[in-house]
């Protein structure tokens, strides 16, 4: 097809293995796809249960193919989606996390309205090279949080994204040099 554009089909089914199974086997053999798309889960299931699921569907969806998992994007979902052949996310999470003064950091979760943060001068992560962690620190963010300014929810977002990406970067680097397991067990811990 000379379309930009790539659909994706959506394999549905709940919590249920064979209706997850019979839907991916249905979805492969309709047509060609350019990729597939994982719905409907992380909509209130369990962690346990939504990795069981992309476990079932793994092995019934091409290899050579990306799989789109749909509304996912907490950092430890990401690394255990990717586990199990996921290669596509999305999600509201960073940045309503973001907006709602809860921040991904290296060490965990944090909210900026912690009041040992009120004279901070460290970055919200020191690990962290985004421009917020390089620019503004931990009182200063918190500052503009609790003065509901609305630099401070966007600078928490973008903080929240750039978050994400480098983690995505690192699982790819992981991967690419054979070590994504090791790699993905010692960040999970």
């Amino acid at each position: 097809s000379d379309s930009p554009q790539a659909l994706f089909p959506i394999v549905q089914g709940g919590i249920h293995p064979g209706l997850r199974r019979d839907a991916a086997r249905a979805i492969r053999g309709m047509h060609d796809w350019p990729g597939f798309a994982i719905g409907g889960l992380s909509v209130g299931e369990s962690k346990p249960d939504m990795y069981a699921m992309l476990e079932v569907v793994d092995p019934e969806l091409p290899p050579d193919r990306p799989r789109y998992l749909m509304g996912v994007g907490f950092p430890e979902d990401l690394i255990e989606g990717v586990r199990r052949g996921m290669d596509l996310f999305d999600c509201v999470a960073p940045t309503r996390m973001g907006r709602n003064g809860t921040v991904f950091t290296s060490d965990g979760r944090h909210n900026v309205k912690r009041a040992e943060w009120r004279s901070d001068a460290g970055p919200l992560d020191a690990a962290c090279r985004c421009t917020v962690c390089a620019r503004f620190s931990r009182g200063y963010l918190r500052h503009l949080y609790v003065s509901d300014e609305i630099l401070g929810l966007r600078l928490l977002s973008l903080h929240n994204v750039h978050f994400l990406f480098t983690l995505m970067r690192n699982a790819r680097d992981a991967i690419q040099a054979g070590g994504f397991e090791g790699w993905a067990r010692d960040w999970l811990e």
